[in-house]
């Protein structure tokens, strides 16, 4: 038993140091997130079997620590693998759109700016966004374990009252746009921001084209 537990433990220590690739967007080296979803899976499930081990009688806190970190690297392996293959096909769908596409954890956020997505004022999809939208659409659509929350973001022009309401409807508009091309509706959230969290200064126009955006994100379902 001893061992199970060093040799798993060895591997989650050696897969962040050794399993590395180029990212072809970047030309950097990163740990793929597929090693990452395991070797946390491995951390999380030993912890958590280690601490039910101890919570019952007989002292098998290591039997049930190897028992979570098997469990646990099945299934951090498993999300790793299906959020890091959706990443590609969407920034193979969405290259030279002007929609950058960004991994954090397991979570995939794509930042729509402004001149992609809506005109000043407005919250009615211009065409040119619809287009990107239905290649967003149709990821969305074949990988469905995912949950998606849709922030619409304001400059600090106008008041904040109505920036909040413009930037609800933005998010809500988009959550129809998907909707309409088949993502489930029970799977997105929509927020509006308003002008609260800039990304840029409003002080200069070019800072608020940055700040005129909506912030989709979409994160492994619970469970999956």
């Amino acid at each position: 038993m001893k061992h199970k537990i060093i040799s798993i433990f060895s591997f989650a220590a050696l897969s962040l140091t050794s399993c590395t690739s180029v990212d072809p967007y970047t030309g950097q080296q990163k740990t793929s997130n597929t090693v990452k979803g395991a070797t946390m899976g491995v951390l999380g499930g030993a912890a958590l079997g280690a601490l039910i081990g101890n919570s019952r009688s007989g002292g098998k806190s290591r039997e049930y620590a190897v028992k979570g970190a098997i469990a646990g690297l099945a299934a951090g392996a498993g999300i790793g693998n299906y959020m890091d293959t959706q990443e590609a096909l969407m920034r193979n769908q969405l290259r030279g759109t002007g929609v950058s596409v960004t991994r954090v954890g397991n979570d995939i956020i794509l930042n729509m700016p402004s001149d992609v997505t809506f005109n000043t004022g407005r919250a009615d999809i211009q065409p040119q966004f619809a287009d990107t939208l239905q290649s967003v659409a149709s990821v969305l659509k074949k990988y469905a374990r995912t949950r998606i929350s849709i922030t619409g973001h304001t400059d600090s022009d106008g008041s904040a009252s109505s920036n909040q309401n413009l930037s609800n409807a933005r998010a809500r508009s988009v959550a129809g746009f998907l909707n309409s091309r088949g993502v489930i509706s029970r799977r997105m959230d929509t927020y509006g921001a308003g002008e609260s969290s800039p990304i840029a200064s409003n002080n200069s126009s070019s800072g608020k084209a940055k700040n005129r955006r909506v912030v989709i994100r979409v994160n492994p379902q619970q469970g999956q």
